[in-house]
């Protein structure tokens, strides 16, 4: 079985700094669902994990998150592609959890759900945090200029893992060095 791991906000569908908390806010970048079904022909199944502290901040609840995450599912599967599962962190940053990027959590989570050995798992994110996390595990971590990414790139000069202007370049990179 082949995966690959996406961030969420960012990476699939456009961030803001005041978060995303209703399924109207929730907008694909363009060409992210079609990256997504692009992965799934070749053969990959796709995981989301995603930081979501606007549970811990009460922007929005986990019925809400649902709901987002069900349009998330339904423009993706307009594009002919399909998302295998989502991971997220429900914690704001003082938490101290293991489950919110940089850390483990989410990673081990899904290794043991799917029993699967993390090592050079493509992952693409917009944020070092998600970088971070991907290296910690033996990921292959991936940026996108989406979201965060050209930030930092511009806060890290030396960014020494390729990088993408969007998901759809990142898919096309992967199917072609993860195949």
């Amino acid at each position: 079985m082949k995966w690959v791991i996406l961030d969420r906000d960012g990476v699939i569908n456009h961030d803001s700094d005041r978060f995303i908390k209703s399924p109207e806010e929730w907008q694909p970048i363009i060409g992210s669902p079609e990256a997504i079904a692009l992965l799934n022909t070749h053969g990959f199944k796709v995981v989301v994990m995603t930081n979501q502290s606007g549970i811990a901040r009460g922007l929005y609840d986990r019925v809400t998150l649902d709901q987002i995450h069900a349009k998330m599912h339904a423009s993706i599967a307009a594009a002919g592609g399909e998302i295998a599962d989502i991971f997220y962190c429900p914690h704001g940053p003082e938490d101290a959890c293991n489950c919110r990027k940089p850390m483990s959590g989410l990673f081990e989570q899904f290794a043991q759900k799917y029993n699967v050995d993390l090592t050079g798992i493509p992952v693409v994110g917009d944020a070092i945090r998600d970088i971070q996390a991907a290296q910690s595990v033996g990921c292959a971590p991936l940026l996108v200029e989406t979201g965060k990414g050209e930030k930092t790139l511009e806060r890290y000069p030396d960014f020494e893992f390729p990088y993408f202007a969007n998901l759809h370049e990142a898919a096309q990179y992967i199917v072609r060095h993860f195949n």
